[in-house]
């Protein structure tokens, strides 16, 4: 029984120099807080995972507009450089279509980051592809919005570039 006394006594003393030694970093030590940072931790986790995962979805919109926006353009300056008159080299023409335009939209490899539908539109709204008449290049974007507890959409956003043919 006396050692067992004396092995308490011991461990008092070990907890009253460890009490000492964290009191000045400010560790709270007491039993009836033991339990309250994994309460808060278990409120507060999840709310800054949905505010950040709502902050990634909002950069990917905007990343998404950004590119169809960048799509149009490239497209109609494709168009104003391959008009009616356009002669490679050697002579042979490279006239592009509005099929051809599309398809070159559709092709140019920018990292679709919303995994949407990207859909090109080509026109020419002076009737042909001569140079001083107008190419015009409409590219539609379906982003599937892909956030938890909110209903599966799709934001469907569009941008339309307007140039004038050049040869």
């Amino acid at each position: 029984m006396h050692s067992l006394a004396r092995s308490y006594g011991a461990l008092r003393r070990a907890g009253f120099r460890l009490r000492r030694l964290t009191k000045p970093l400010g560790i709270a030590a007491s039993s009836h807080e033991s339990g309250q940072a994994l309460v808060e931790a278990a409120l507060a986790i999840p709310i800054v995972a949905a505010f950040m995962f709502s902050m990634i979805e909002l950069c990917l919109v905007f990343y998404s507009y950004c590119l169809t926006s960048e799509l149009a353009r490239e497209g109609s300056r494709y168009a104003i450089v391959h008009g009616a008159t356009c002669l490679t080299a050697s002579n042979a023409s490279c006239t592009a279509s509005s099929t051809g335009v599309n398809t070159f939209v559709s092709q140019l490899g920018w990292p679709n980051l919303g995994s949407g539908t990207i859909t090109p539109s080509t026109s020419y709204p002076d009737g042909n592809e001569n140079p001083g008449n107008r190419a015009q290049v409409q590219v539609t974007y379906s982003f599937p919005v892909t956030l938890p507890f909110v209903p599966k959409e799709t934001l469907t956003m569009s941008s339309k570039s307007v140039m004038y043919i050049i040869q």
